[in-house]
């Protein structure tokens, strides 16, 4: 049926079928009368009046047709056209001007849209649908069938609705983007990329999934032809020349990738391994990513440069992520067609050769600073993926894992300071620690173990290169440090560990020993007295000091019984037992220890120390003085600190006995025990082996002993022997005999304190001696009376006894009236009444005297007239000792 309308009431009827959605009644309209109704007026209507919310196969096949221009009649719709019949002519023409319809066209048309009417509806139908109904799904329908006629269309669905509708609607829908889509064309490179991966691997769970992310999202958003015309930096092709470089966008995509490294490393270390870069994209069937062939290489040296600066930025020193970065690396190789490395549980156990495949020009301090700065320029050539680059990350990840596992957490940058910076002092320090993990967490017992962390500690040196070359520079992460201090530090770690015999068949019995004999030796006493210093207990069967014995008998060839060090080692050993059989505390609270006695200035006086806290220990003289010759033997004894003339010094073991006895004659006093100290004196000091040299100890405890004083303490003597029975004239005799030796031994300037304290006892014991023959005549006296006989003559024992106590007097005045220091020839006659043996030694000290005088004629006339002086007081006791 053929309608009569004007043309405005068939604009507004028109208006009135799309406001209704009425698509059928529409496209007959437009059919019957498109000399009215043109293309871009139905467009327009469509445009301002269709609603946004209607699904798009209800109006894309009108779409179709008009721009196709085969709109045809329907026959056998019939069109209503109440709505318009009975406006007026004027009104109808009034409505129709009040209708703003929208143009095509709108601010910053991009120039590929051009003229194209329906290419300009389907973009400004798309951005309405969008931003008035968020119906971002019906899209898809509406533009599809127009892809082929229009490029525009087609990157538009495809790099902008494609990304948005994923990341939206499938992909992430919990937390959409909150732009439309015209708004998100808008956006920078930088923040799109960001807003579109803003959500990729987020949850544990949705890192299997980030490849997906990449290849659907970036993949599609990347087609946007311009995006590739806007450079961002150039890149250097293997052959050296410098291309055009990378679009913007895509550079963008790069730089997130080493950021999510460098702060999510399971991100960066997920979407290397699973998105193979721009040319894996997920288009959705709608099309490719047009690149050419010098395009495609670029890109992907683009990405596999971006992963291996990924590497490198990993913050996480665990296996896991050292793990992760091989990977990348191996990942790098297959996308790069390089030589393709092993699995990394291989690699790990092999530790290949990587050192020759290292280019000279990577292993530089000026290298270092591209671990930090410009991971993604062309010029840095730790992330050019080529093979030396390649291999080098390689040692660093493989130096990581070998620290990490050994307990010493190293990321990948790390051991790149470590090998690049070669700071040797680092390097020692990096490898001590390393050891000394190894040391107190290694297995005890376990040889393959240590061999194989000794085979790895010297591949972290040179990364392999002594097995091609033994002139090959090292180029490891101990590169600095000499093998002979790594192969002693690891010597050392098989003896703490008890591992004798791996260590004795890899140092001694090899053919090719890795370290000299004399390092050898030193290695193994230091070790040894390492084990010692560390003890506890100073019994040489257990602990510490086992472990320092058996030490230094493991290498039987290198260190024999009859070597300096392990007679040392021995002698230290024997005294340190000797110390255990003892009660020792040397402070208070703090058990002795065995490094104690090492580090003594005066281990002597230990002994000393344990005179003190053990009654009676003083008896055992022999073994302290044993104890003592040891501790010389093992270079504890240092010279006297008492001397002052080095040159002077007795042989170290005998000052050593002689203190040593002194000390325990001191200890002997201490405890009342007089009888044993008067033994050491008379057997010990006066023997003829001691005054070779008169040291500082001996006459001071001789004069000590000579002092000593009887009391209710004093232990009883157990025999007298030949001695007197009176315990008071015995301890007297006794006293002067100690007085003697003192004489003897003492320096001269010290003679006098000494022969004043002899004076005394000499007056004592004559007193003491005087009162025992009163008592005795007494005695024989109280016998005669009683028997009634007299001796013939009239000299009974009553008149000898008178006679014995006015001569004792006598001579008791004489001593009295002679309170001046007493001469030698006094000190002799007083001596010669104690015991003949002393004859020599106060003829000595005699000679010595005089000799002090100056010798002479005329001295020796006084001495000669001093004699006959002395001679009448001493009747005929007087010379004995001259014959």
């Amino acid at each position: 049926m053929t309608l009569s309308l004007s043309p405005a009431k068939l604009v507004l009827l028109a208006v009135h079928f799309a406001v209704q959605a009425d698509i059928d009644s529409l496209a007959v309209l437009a059919a019957r009368h498109d000399t009215v109704l043109r293309k871009d007026l139905v467009l327009r209507i469509l445009l301002t009046y269709l609603p946004e919310t209607l699904q798009s196969t209800k109006y894309v096949g009108f779409l179709e047709k008009i721009e196709k221009g085969t709109l045809s009649e329907n026959t056998n719709h019939d069109v209503d056209a109440s709505s318009v019949e009975t406006l007026a002519e004027g009104d109808a023409t009034k409505r129709v001007r009040k209708l703003r319809l929208l143009p095509l066209t709108f601010k910053d048309t991009p120039k590929e849209v051009g003229d194209d009417p329906i290419t300009s509806f389907l973009v400004r139908r798309s951005y309405k649908v969008d931003e008035e109904a968020g119906l971002l799904a019906e899209l898809p329908t509406l533009l599809l069938p127009f892809m082929d006629q229009s490029a525009y269309v087609r990157t538009l669905l495809i790099s902008t609705i494609l990304p948005l509708l994923r990341r939206n609607c499938e992909y992430h829908p919990e937390d959409p983007i909150q732009y439309t889509l015209s708004a998100f064309q808008e956006l920078p490179d930088r923040v799109a990329v960001n807003l579109l991966l803003s959500r990729t691997g987020a949850r544990e769970e949705d890192l299997p999934v980030v490849g997906r992310d990449l290849r659907g999202l970036i993949g599609p958003w990347l087609v946007d032809e311009k995006k590739w015309k806007t450079r961002r930096r150039s890149i250097v092709s293997p052959n050296g020349e410098e291309d055009d470089g990378i679009c913007a966008g895509y550079d963008e995509v790069l730089r997130w990738l080493t950021t999510q490294a460098s702060k999510n490393w399971r991100v960066a270390v997920n979407a290397i391994q699973q998105w193979g870069g721009p040319g894996d994209a997920d288009l959705a069937g709608w099309g490719k990513l047009e690149l050419t062939e010098q395009q495609q290489d670029r890109v992907q040296r683009a990405y596999a440069q971006a992963a291996l600066a990924s590497a490198y930025v990993l913050p996480e020193a665990s296996s896991e992520a050292i793990e992760g970065a091989y990977s990348i690396a191996a990942q790098v190789a297959n996308l790069r067609g390089l030589d393709p490395l092993p699995p990394f549980p291989s690699a790990v156990a092999l530790l290949p050769p990587l050192a020759e495949q290292i280019s000279e020009d990577i292993i530089s301090t000026k290298t270092a600073t591209f671990m930090r700065n410009d991971l993604l320029a062309s010029s840095n050539i730790l992330t050019a993926p080529d093979n030396s680059a390649v291999a080098f990350l390689e040692a660093l990840i493989l130096s990581a894992h070998l620290l990490t596992h050994a307990g010493q957490a190293c990321t990948i940058r790390r051991a790149g300071e470590l090998a690049l910076l070669q700071d040797e002092r680092d390097q020692k320090e990096q490898a001590s620690k390393l050891i000394h993990h190894l040391n107190h967490n290694g297995p005890k017992t376990d040889d393959k173990f240590w061999l194989g962390a000794r085979n790895e500690i010297l591949w972290l040196r040179d990364w392999g290169a002594e097995e091609v070359s033994l002139e090959a520079t090292p180029k490891g992460v101990f590169s600095k440090l000499k093998k002979e201090f790594l192969e002693v530090e690891i010597l050392k770690a098989l003896l703490f560990n008890t591992r004798y015999s791996l260590a004795r068949s890899l140092y001694e019995d090899a053919p090719d020993r890795p370290l000299d004999e004399k390092v050898l030796q030193d290695t193994v006493y230091a070790t040894a007295m390492t084990a010692y210093d560390n003890a506890s207990n100073p019994n040489r069967t257990r602990g510490g000091l086992k472990k320092c014995d058996e030490i230094i008998k493991a290498f039987p060839s290198t260190l024999p019984k009859s070597h300096p060090l392990a007679q040392k080692v021995e002698a230290l050993l024997q005294a340190t037992h000797t110390l255990s059989e003892y009660r020792l505390v040397l402070k208070q609270g703090e058990p002795f220890t065995p490094i104690v006695l090492r580090v003594h200035s005066d281990p002597i006086s230990i002994i000393g120390k344990i005179l003190e806290q053990n009654p009676k220990s003083y008896t055992r003289l022999q073994d302290f003085v044993d104890l003592g010759n040891r501790m010389v033997q093992a270079g504890l004894v240092k010279q006297s600190p008492s001397s002052s003339h080095t040159s002077s010094l007795p042989h170290p073991p005998e000052q050593v006995s002689q203190r040593i006895t002194a000390m325990c004659i001191d200890a002997a006093l201490t405890e009342e025990d007089f009888e044993t100290a008067y033994s050491f004196v008379v057997t010990r000091l006066d023997s003829p082996a001691t005054g070779q040299e008169k040291d500082d100890y001996s006459w001071r405890v001789a004069l000590q002993a000579g002092k000593y004083r009887r009391t209710a303490r004093t232990t009883k003597p157990t025999h007298f022997g030949t001695g007197s029975a009176n315990e008071e004239i015995r301890h007297l005799e006794q006293r002067i005999e100690c007085l003697s030796v003192a004489l003897r031994i003492a320096p001269r300037a010290t003679l006098q304190e000494i022969l004043n304290v002899y004076r005394r006892a000499e007056e004592e014991l004559e007193v003491k001696v005087r009162q025992e023959e009163e008592r005795e005549e007494e005695w024989d006296w109280r016998g005669d009376s009683v028997s009634g006989t007299n001796m013939p003559g009239g000299f009974n024992s009553t008149n000898k006894a008178k006679q014995a106590r006015v001569g004792g007097s006598s001579r008791g005045r004489d001593s009295k009236e002679e309170e001046a220091p007493m001469s030698l020839f006094d000190l002799a006659r007083a001596t010669g009444l104690t015991a003949p043996r002393n004859l020599s030694a106060l003829s000595g000290l005699q000679r010595a005297a005089g000799g002090g005088a100056g010798g002479g004629d005329k001295n020796g006339s006084e001495r000669g007239s001093m004699d006959s002086a002395r001679s009448g007081e001493g009747g005929g006791e007087s010379y004995w000792w001259k014959s």
